[in-house]
């Protein structure tokens, strides 16, 4: 038998989560069954059920009807992040939800930017790769200069022939084949080849000497990159605190207003513009956490790490100094010092030598060859004696190789080296122009950031006044709300601008300081 249930509605009301407390009713729908042992159960208290309900139902209604519309109209406010990491020191508004940032477990490790660079020189992958690189171009200098010793080569015989015959078809040698089991040792020596593998020998170490000036710009570089992060990441941790301390003015602001809207001392108009600075401020605050967590992320990859790093950043306390005076000298110092110009000045000397080995092939050379063997058991013809260590063998003589004609092949190969040799001079003079403009670039930047010092302070400080001022005559009613917006909008950018004005110029500096010297 089927059982019939009747549609029961009940309400419920639901927090909506905003600052205003508003109720939401939520309808949740059961089903009662209407049987004799739901009858029986609770008796008469079964028809006093659609009563309850009915007057529940009432009073939520009521209740939703007699919500504030002006309060309903309102901005909710915007959720604050998290900054998601242990590299910040301020921490964010007591408003603000947990972030999926990524994290490392543990307490931030102090780091000062020579320990960072010390850190990135040990645990760095290219520094490795380059180190390695320039070790195993010093082993081409030992495999050439091999060419230079003896050669000295054991061979075991054994050779089972039919008797009487001979080697016909192939290339000239001789065709006599004699059953045989014998041992021997052959040693061949270059006497001289008028000076081919001194030569090569010279390019491979010229190359090697290359190859590790180009182990010292790339170490260079790491270090450069090692700057570049550790400043970033402390200009986004200030960019940061600036957003935060923005975001907890303009929130005080909006709140007056808030109030003078509801008193009825202020226009609505007032309370959006308000609201409108309080939501930039939030945009800026979020760009600002995301820019922190990408330079720790570069600061991590740099280091070593494949993850994202906690770092308790220590900032230097050496004074400011301006930039050098005379940038000719700076470009005459690069001149001298820089890996990548020395890099290419090994490596056309290498190129030149290597030019000369190869017009060396042209010439004669001389090698001396000694055998010495013995043949315990053969034919008769090449082990006559009975007794295995009466018959040996020994021999010692001389060889002459002249290169007479080879389809001109020699010939193009001294050209080839040569030209390749006048391309690595013309890339050294590129190179020593792309130096000279780097040097003075990185001079003029300095300067131009060392100058942005005082002007930005002078910024900040005239900002901080007209905020002042557009405040105290919007507080007396003397000025609108736009004038107080553009006000803390210029404040705002007058401390970022001032916040950044000095890690730009200790980067700047560093990167003068890689263009000339060296890091």
């Amino acid at each position: 038998m089927k059982q019939r249930f009747p549609l029961v509605i009940l309400s419920k009301a639901r927090d909506l989560g905003s600052s205003r407390g508003r109720q939401e009713p939520r309808l949740l729908v059961a089903f009662a069954p209407r049987n004799d042992r739901f009858r029986r159960t609770y008796g008469t208290k079964a028809k006093t059920i659609p009563v309850v309900l009915f007057l529940i139902l009432h009073s939520l209604s009521f209740a939703q009807v007699s919500i504030n519309p002006q309060t309903a109209q309102s901005l909710p406010p915007a959720p604050v992040p998290h900054t998601g990491s242990a590299q910040n020191t301020s921490s964010p508004p007591a408003n603000a939800p947990t972030s999926s940032a990524p994290q490392t477990a543990g307490t931030p490790m102090s780091l000062t930017l020579q320990q960072a660079e010390a850190f990135a020189v040990k645990s760095n992958p290219q520094i490795s790769v380059a180190r390695l690189l320039a070790l195993a171009s010093q082993q081409v200098t030992r495999e050439v200069k091999s060419n230079l010793w003896p050669t000295a080569t054991g061979d075991l015989t054994g050779v089972d022939a039919q008797s009487g015959s001979r080697i016909t078809a192939g290339a000239l040698n001789n065709p006599l084949i004699y059953e045989r089991a014998a041992a021997g040792v052959m040693v061949t020596q270059l006497i001289t080849d008028f000076g081919r593998t001194t030569n090569l020998i010279s390019s491979a170490n010229y190359a090697a000497k290359a190859e590790n000036q180009n182990a010292v710009a790339t170490k260079e570089q790491i270090l450069l990159a090692v700057n570049k992060a550790f400043y970033n990441a402390l200009q986004a941790h200030a960019v940061l605190t600036v957003a935060q301390q923005t975001v907890n003015e303009r929130q005080t602001v909006t709140n007056q207003v808030e109030a003078l809207f509801k008193s009825k001392l202020k226009s609505e108009l007032d309370f959006s513009f308000a609201s409108v600075n309080l939501a930039q401020a939030k945009l800026l605050l979020l760009d600002a956490q995301n820019n922190e967590n990408a330079a720790f992320a570069t600061l991590s990859m740099v280091l070593g790490f494949p993850s994202l790093q906690e770092f308790q950043l220590v900032e230097e306390a050496n004074p400011l100094t301006p930039p050098p005076g005379n940038v000719n000298d700076l470009i005459s110092q690069a001149f001298a010092a820089r890996p990548e110009i020395l890099s290419l000045q090994f490596q056309y000397q290498s190129a030149r030598k290597f030019q000369t080995a190869e017009r060396d092939l042209l010439f004669p050379s001389v090698r001396a060859l000694g055998a010495v063997g013995d043949t315990p058991v053969g034919n008769a013809a090449v082990a006559p004696s009975p007794n295995a260590w009466n018959n040996t063998y020994g021999a010692v003589g001389a060889n002459v190789e002249i290169p007479l004609f080879n389809g001109f092949l020699y010939t193009a190969r001294a050209r080839e080296a040569n030209l390749r040799a006048q391309v690595t001079q013309e890339r050294l003079l590129d190179m020593r122009n792309l130096i000279s403009r780097d040097v003075r670039t990185s001079w003029l930047n300095a300067n131009t950031a060392y100058q942005r010092l005082a002007v930005t302070q002078q910024l900040l400080q005239q900002a901080n006044l007209a905020l002042s001022l557009a405040q105290s005559r919007y507080n007396l009613g003397l000025g609108s709300i736009v004038e107080l917006s553009q006000a803390q909008l210029q404040q705002t950018q007058a401390e970022i601008s001032y916040a950044q004005a000095g890690y730009d110029y200790r980067l700047s500096l560093a990167i003068l300081t890689y263009e000339t010297t060296g890091i």
